[in-house]
């Protein structure tokens, strides 16, 4: 770029000759050598890179920077937006490397391809992401280095409308069961899942509707409760003993009964007529 700029001086000078004179192509020539002397010249005189050893556990941008302090010995300028202060980098160690190296390893390093969702039921697409410090110029000790992180622009999800949906406890309750244990048996379910927020729930006693309010994806669980439950309900042991024992007694008074008043009592099937 610093030879065109020259090259483009040194063709003005040649169009402003017919006011000061014609000068020989030999010296406009040597004029040009003379600035590329000096270019090579100052860039031989630029001060050189410090070069250094880290050690980096790994941790944020900031930690980062004050790591590289410590082993060069000397102040790096750095900037680090807030939003992005928080974020992990994985462990460095390294030998004899300079800023610009190890940032240009740091931001390949860092490359990765991320899928994202676009949306309910629209499918995936896949962005590629990386971090790392950057600068505006070709990179020295005194250069400004800031944090940049790319993220993949995720789109909106569109919101899942919801919807009102009713279900008959009349067959559950004509069974045994209670509306709290169907609504308390839903409630863990969802609970389980991690569905937060849930949907509402509310039992109108007197169509003995239970009414639900969400997002139709959550309401399967209510579905799937109510599929769940027996067709019938099994009575508690201690009532179905006792209940036997009462049918056992019952039916030892019939067979008393049965003899003090000289009927037979027998499950024997009447004897088939003989054919003779």
């Amino acid at each position: 770029m610093k030879k065109f700029i020259c090259l483009v001086a040194g063709l003005f000078a040649l169009n402003l000759t017919p006011v000061f004179g014609q000068q020989p192509a030999s010296t406009f020539i040597e004029h040009l050598a003379a600035v590329e002397t000096a270019n090579k010249e100052a860039a031989d005189h630029a001060p050189p890179l410090t070069k250094f050893n880290l050690d980096f556990p790994g941790g944020t941008p900031k930690e980062l920077v004050a790591a590289i302090e410590k082993a060069m010995g000397k102040p790096l300028n750095a900037i680090i937006p807030k939003e992005n202060a928080d974020l992990q980098m994985p462990p460095l160690k390294m030998n004899d490397v300079m800023v610009p190296q190890l940032f240009a390893a740091l931001k390949a390093a860092s490359r990765k391809t991320v899928t994202v969702s676009n949306g309910y039921g629209n499918g995936y697409s896949q962005y590629n992401g990386d971090y790392g410090f950057e600068t505006g110029d070709s990179g020295t000790d005194a250069s400004i280095w800031f944090f940049h992180v790319s993220k993949p622009v995720i789109p909106p999800s569109d919101p899942l409308q919801k919807v009102c949906q009713f279900y008959s406890l009349s067959p559950y309750l004509d069974r045994g069961f209670t509306v709290d244990d169907i609504t308390t048996a839903i409630q863990t379910g969802w609970k389980m899942a991690g569905v937060n927020p849930t949907p509402e729930l509310n039992y109108h006693k007197e169509t003995k509707l239970l009414i639900a309010f969400g997002e139709p994806t959550k309401l399967r669980t209510i579905d799937d409760v109510l599929r769940t439950l027996p067709q019938f309900n099994y009575p508690d042991f201690p009532s179905f003993l006792t209940m036997s024992h009462q049918i056992i007694d019952l039916q030892k008074s019939v067979y008393q009964l049965s003899r003090e008043i000289h009927v037979p009592v027998t499950n024997s099937l009447p004897a088939e007529k003989s054919g003779k």
